[in-house]
């Protein structure tokens, strides 16, 4: 009898251990999560795939450039509000959007998006161009330019087609950049708590260009997305050291934005 309570109070401390342990957890700087991530008391981040991710603030679920089907959105909220910075499939992918539950949803999305999309979305939109900004559900939402500078690039992301957006939620101000490179609008971008950030050739930006433009505007937190070029993905190791090396005031954080199924 002895024997079997003493197994009983071991498992009993056991558990509880456990339970401290995964309640105490916290994230290091340079950490690589490939889960819905708690990136604050109130905002959850869920990283999709590529360009695409899911964002919870309280009740309000953001869809950031759904695409590549809705079998990656398993499991997620409905979204209340949906993001789309371009024209582009890995950003506008309009079979992913009919497949989605989006009906009760706002779409905030650039002019050249509103152009392609089906007319039965058009009671749902909300456009904005490059400097412009909403509020819906609470949630205040400002269009940011996104473009190329590189000569040999300019047919990509040409000025004022695009959107990247600053989401305002509660006192956090997130920035997603779209596609872009080291432009003088995100320099002097103020104030982000929360930036993710593309780096990919030839489309947008090099990892030290995206490294360079983080130091200028200095979020809290950087987030590297959208890694995936013609050559594989980038080195986000080295972004994340380039910007280690320079500061300890930018926190680094990877998430797994490239399934190893998908990338191999």
């Amino acid at each position: 009898m002895h024997i079997r309570i003493f197994i009983y109070c071991c498992i009993y401390c056991c558990l509880i251990s456990c339970k401290k342990d995964k309640k105490t957890e916290t994230i290091p700087s340079t950490a690589t999560v490939q889960d819905t991530l708690a990136v604050s008391e109130a905002i959850y981040i869920t990283p999709i795939q590529h360009a695409s991710a899911v964002l919870t603030y309280e009740n309000i679920t953001l869809y950031i450039d759904p695409a590549g089907g809705a079998n990656r959105f398993v499991n997620q909220p409905e979204a209340t509000i949906v993001l789309i910075t371009d024209i582009h499939g890995d950003h506008m992918d309009i079979d992913t959007l009919e497949e989605l539950s989006i009906n009760n949803a706002k779409i905030i999305a650039p002019i050249a998006v509103a152009e392609k999309l089906p007319a039965r979305y058009t009671s749902q939109l909300i456009v904005l161009k490059n400097g412009e900004r909403t509020t819906t559900h609470g949630i205040q939402i400002e269009a940011v330019p996104m473009y190329n500078l590189r000569e040999e690039a300019l047919k990509f992301h040409p000025k004022g087609r695009g959107n990247g957006y600053i989401i305002t939620l509660g006192e956090e101000r997130v920035y997603f950049s779209g596609d872009t490179e080291d432009i003088p609008e995100m320099r002097a971008l103020e104030n982000i708590d929360k930036a993710f950030i593309c780096m990919n050739l030839p489309y947008t930006m090099t990892v030290a260009s995206a490294a360079d433009a983080v130091m200028a505007f200095a979020p809290k937190q950087v987030y590297p997305y959208h890694y995936r070029g013609t050559n594989g993905l980038s080195d986000v190791t080295s972004f994340r050291e380039m910007i280690t090396s320079r500061t300890n005031a930018i926190q680094v954080i990877q998430l797994d934005w490239y399934p190893a199924k998908e990338t191999d």
